[in-house]
């Protein structure tokens, strides 16, 4: 069944429990939310639906992914298996130059089959919104490919997307010890042109020893600037360069990864309103041992999303739920921290606020039915999908009540 063939959501939704435990109801009309409160209160309404005592939530939102890409990368994950560094396997030629490689080759139609796939295993656990990243084309003709396809995913599967290009990934080989030149393309050809094309809503970089400098990446976000488009940064993944700050000084909408933050940097992320995206998947991918400053970012009142960082090298990870509860437990934050993480936040990540991660009167009817009797068990489950009914953009997209 297609996405518009999908059943309807309007009607009232009863016998529903929200996040604290409490007895809920919500209207629906015209793919709205048009009221919630308590089942006493609710409007009458012809079309009933019958939560079954079921826990509601928000729909949650996957606000950091690389979805789109040709071809795996497991060889890597043998390789830092047997004791190679992050570093040493880009190094190697391995790293994102490979998923390049690949990406390049695989045709428009190649990477709209695959990435659905993954997708509908995003989508299956409730996502209703994503983020989907280029930076595996680093080129016009391929990062434009990329983006269409990530355009495609949305149209053809009833989710929200939000395009991030990422052409400042990394150096493709044709521009070896050319950082600037190629740096240079990113920002006056390929961004310019993509943008025009409608394909762009968020610029990122890669600011680190391996990828851009900080001039680099102020290049990079200058550019964004003069075309009204918002940034954000892979920031302080394997070292401390000060693109946090950088980033939040050009009003960042996120800073991600973040494993080597420094004070400053939380500082200057909570003076901009920039969201934490921290990403437990890579770091245990990785093998990480480095932390986020967790407690600093909390005392500082920065708000903190999760995500999978779905990508074929670092975090091949296809389940959100499973990246909460790896914010609990490698990261120590707490269950109410982490289901904001995957819906408040990670909304206020994409800039989507006022359309997604909460359930108000006059957003789009974007929620989650679980099989849970305790809002903990969000993030206590691992390996399971206790998904009773997914409701995205007003229609009932995953399940039946």
């Amino acid at each position: 069944m297609t996405f518009d063939a999908s059943p309807s959501a309007d009607g009232l939704w009863t016998n529903l429990r929200s996040l604290d435990g409490q007895p809920c109801a919500i209207a629906v009309v015209d793919g709205r939310i048009a009221w919630t409160g308590a089942p006493d209160a609710a409007p009458a309404h012809t079309t009933r639906h019958d939560g079954q005592g079921a826990l509601v939530t928000p729909g949650l939102v996957d606000c950091h992914t690389h979805l789109v890409y040709g071809g795996q990368r497991a060889n890597e994950f043998a390789m830092r298996l047997a004791g190679a560094t992050y570093e040493e396997v880009a190094r190697a030629g391995g790293g994102i130059v490979s998923s390049v490689r690949a990406t390049r080759e695989a045709s428009e139609d190649d990477l709209f089959t695959s990435a659905s796939a993954r997708l509908q295993s995003l989508l299956a656990e409730g996502v209703c919104a994503i983020e989907i990243k280029s930076g595996y084309g680093l080129s016009l003709e391929h990062e434009r490919k990329q983006l269409r396809v990530a355009r495609r995913l949305g149209e053809a599967h009833g989710v929200t997307v939000r395009t991030t290009f990422l052409g400042a990934h990394a150096l493709p080989p044709e521009y070896a010890g050319r950082s600037q030149d190629y740096t240079d393309l990113v920002c006056r050809e390929m961004l310019p042109a993509l943008h025009a094309e409608g394909l762009v809503d968020a610029v990122d970089v890669f600011c680190e020893r391996i990828a851009f400098s900080l001039a680099e990446t102020e290049q990079v976000f200058q550019a964004a600037q003069v075309l009204g488009i918002p940034v954000k940064l892979h920031a302080e993944q394997l070292s401390d360069m000060g693109g946090a700050a950088l980033a939040a000084r050009y009003g960042a909408l996120s800073c991600d990864h973040i494993e080597h933050l420094s004070q400053e940097g939380v500082d200057a992320m909570a003076a901009g309103c920039t969201v934490a995206v921290l990403l437990p998947g890579a770091y245990y991918t990785l093998r990480d041992t480095h932390l986020p400053p967790i407690a600093a970012l909390r005392a500082a009142g920065v708000p903190m999303a999760v995500s999978t960082d779905h990508n074929p090298g670092t975090s091949p990870a296809l389940s959100l739920l499973l990246m909460a509860n790896m914010a609990c437990t490698l990261f120590r934050l707490t269950v109410p921290e982490a289901i904001a993480g995957i819906t408040t936040h990670a909304a206020r990540a994409l800039g989507l606020q006022a359309t997604h991660g909460a359930i108000a009167v006059g957003m789009p009817a974007n929620f989650v039915l679980w099989t849970l009797q305790d809002a903990a068990e969000l993030a206590y489950w691992f390996g399971q999908r206790p998904v009773r009914c997914v409701v995205r953009q007003g229609r009932i997209a995953e399940g039946a009540v």
